[in-house]
C-alpha cells in the first residue's frame, strides 16, 4: 500500500490519481491518520457500513430482550442495589 505524508497531499494533490488505497501518514508523529480510497469502491464501502450498522441494530435491539424472563421479585432489589453500595462504601 502506498504512503504519503499530509503535506505531501496538499503541495502534489495530483499524487491521489494514480492508486486505488492510499494510507494518509502524519510524518512528524508517526501515525496513521486517515485513508484515501478511489470512488469505484464506494459502492463496496458503503455496503460494508450498511452492514456494520446492522449488526450494531440487531445487538442494541437484543440487549433488552432477557428483561422478559427477569423475575420480577428481584428487580426492585436490583434497582436500589447501586445505590445500597455506595452507601455502605462511603458510610
Amino acid at each position: 500500500m502506498q504512503q504519503i505524508g499530509i503535506s505531501e497531499i496538499q503541495r502534489n494533490l495530483h499524487k491521489l490519481d494514480n492508486f486505488d488505497i492510499v494510507e494518509v501518514i502524519d510524518k512528524k508523529r508517526d501515525k496513521v491518520k486517515g485513508y484515501f480510497i478511489d470512488k469505484k469502491y464506494a459502492s463496496v464501502i458503503q455496503e460494508l457500513i450498511r452492514q456494520q450498522r446492522a449488526i450494531k441494530n440487531q445487538s442494541s435491539q437484543l440487549a433488552g430482550s432477557l428483561s422478559a424472563y427477569a423475575n420480577s421479585r428481584q428487580l426492585a432489589d436490583e434497582n436500589s442495589a447501586w445505590k445500597k453500595h455506595i452507601i455502605e462504601k462511603y458510610s
